[in-house]
């Protein structure tokens, strides 16, 4: 053992008197000195669970696969917080492991980190452990926070932390210690966050407040607050506020002046309204959503005296209608507008320019990686008219054009050229826009490493499976823009229309991007991508 750690071993034999067996306790006790304790994770071992006792009532649990051979991999628990105190961890059961867990300034593979095969480079993707759930999306003070769901000990789903990233640009983002941990209340599940710039709840002008569901014997809503732009944050003493739905979004209703929470309860979103952020009241219900709501405005065509409601859930089906502060009226649906590995998305509060931003879960793994998952491509979401009414659209931010690198122009070009010229494009990180006609025949594909990504079928009128519909009436031409990452592709299909993401296949070949069909290519700018690790934040 290294004494430069200060750690301390011990195994103490007790005896449970009513069955005369004996178990054994364990745990460690750490002066902390270093930023990160170190813990080697076994995948095929049973999870036990662990408990970080920082003393004065400062604890949380987790279960862990702690290893009992050689690790899988590593992951860690931040010390920033617990700088100079004395951390004990207890174990419900003994493991090899134990003995390896050790502090440091540095965690096992961060000189690889975010250069890894499978490590997205254009997309949010945590250190380490699993992610899901975008939560908390908010502006504040010249930065974009990003809280997310996640389990920072393993790549499985379990632990719901929120985790915690934030961006100047929406491409570079730096990931910060743990935002809201495990309490008694149970997990910490999805939620949302505001700026309480009229100090409502009473804990400052400007106060982050997130809202948020502790997922305990019971489901239940609890408030949080961070007068620090979201480093740390204080867990009202009051909680829980509201129970026992979850996934609540929270956001300022100025025309009736007050807060408005969505709720999701079995089949339906629930509406309340509150002057504080802590009393809620009920107001309203709509059936026939699942899971993680959102709710927002947003002009029609742009125009900022025609402007209607979008409610949505987990899955993206949406309705459109109007709101009054307490009862959500829809006009019709409800219409989907995306397939595939999306779901859970959710918007920014309080955007400076007044876009609404969206972030989906990407459910897309990494194999043989410490950490799975990701954060899709940030979008800006509109409302537009088309043939069959108003509809939902989303396209990529345009800040995408920051990350561009080499560009390759192939508009005009016979399909066999363009291939030909496709093989110069080396990088698996591809920004694409193309306005491609189906000229003979009925299908159309783009291919990648030998696999289909983004494929049309005219015979059934589907994108990637999908029903689609065109806006005219032969169907055949299509504006598509694709985003190409190490794991995953993203389509967007007439201006935003559809929305694709899917995750990559195993390759079938080293080759690169290729068009089949018979196809005019009246348009194909491909542009090769900086990645977003780069440090710039």
């Amino acid at each position: 053992m290294n004494p430069s750690i200060h750690r301390v071993f011990a195994i103490a034999l007790a005896v449970i008197v009513p069955s005369g067996l004996a178990a054994q306790s364990t745990s460690l006790t750490f002066r902390i000195e270093q930023r990160y304790l170190n813990i080697p994770v076994e995948s095929k071992v049973d999870r036990q669970r662990v408990v970080f006792d920082a003393g004065n009532g400062d604890s949380t649990a987790a279960v862990i696969r702690i290893a009992q051979g050689k690790p899988d991999y590593w992951v860690y628990h931040d010390l920033t917080h617990l700088k100079g105190k004395t951390l004990t961890l207890r174990f419900s059961k003994p493991a090899a492991g134990i003995g390896q867990i050790h502090q440091a300034d540095r965690f096992p593979g961060q000189d690889s980190l975010y250069r890894e095969a499978k490590r997205p480079q254009v997309h949010f993707s945590p250190r380490r452990g699993w992610n899901n759930d975008p939560n908390g999306l908010v502006w504040k003070d010249g930065e974009y926070h990003l809280f997310f769901q996640h389990n920072p000990y393993e790549r499985d789903w379990e632990n719901m932390h929120w985790g915690h990233a934030v961006s100047r640009d929406l491409l570079h983002w730096e990931e910060l210690p743990e935002a809201l941990s495990p309490d008694t209340l149970g997990t910490m599940f999805s939620g949302s966050a505001v700026v309480d710039s009229r100090n409502t709840a009473g804990w400052g002008k400007d106060a982050l407040v997130a809202m948020y569901t502790a997922a305990g014997k019971r489901m239940t809503q609890n408030v949080a607050y961070s007068l620090d732009n979201g480093r740390t944050f204080t867990k009202y003493k009051g909680n829980p506020v509201l129970g026992p739905d979850r996934d609540p979004k929270v956001f300022w209703h100025e025309p009736t002046r007050t807060w408005v929470m969505v709720l999701y309860n079995e089949n339906y979103i629930a509406i309340y309204n509150s002057a504080d952020l802590k009393q809620w009241e009920y107001r309203s219900r709509v059936k026939g959503f699942y899971e993680c709501p959102e709710f927002f405005e947003l002009p029609v065509d742009g125009n900022p005296t025609n402007r209607k409601w979008v409610m949505y859930a987990a899955s993206g089906t949406y309705m459109i209608g109007r709101f009054d502060g307490a009862v959500f009226t829809p006009e019709k649906g409800k219409y989907p507008y995306h397939t595939g590995a999306m779901y859970a998305a959710q918007t920014f509060n309080h955007s400076p320019d007044g876009r609404r931003i969206q972030v989906g879960w990407g459910r897309i793994d990494a194999p043989g990686m410490p950490f799975t998952q990701l954060m899709l491509f940030p979008t800006v979401m509109s409302l537009r008219t088309t043939t069959e009414g108003v509809r939902l659209f989303c396209n990529p931010i345009p800040e995408i054009e920051r990350l561009h690198a080499r560009h390759h122009a192939l508009g005009g070009l016979s399909l066999s050229v363009v291939n030909e010229r496709l093989k110069d494009v080396k990088t698996d990180l591809v920004h694409a826009v193309m306005d491609l006609e189906i000229d003979r025949g009925l299908g159309l594909e783009l291919f990648y490493q030998g696999n289909p990504i983004l494929y049309f079928d005219g015979n059934y009128t589907r994108f990637n499976g999908f029903p689609y519909t065109s806006e005219t009436p032969d169907g055949f031409r299509f504006r598509i823009e694709m985003i190409l990452d190490r794991t995953s592709v993203e389509g967007y299909v007439d201006g935003g229309r559809l929305f694709v993401a899917e995750a990559l296949k195993a390759p079938k070949s080293n080759a690169g991007l290729e068009l089949r069909g018979d196809l005019k290519v009246h348009r194909l700018d491909v542009y090769e991508l900086k990645g977003i690790w780069d440090g710039t934040y």
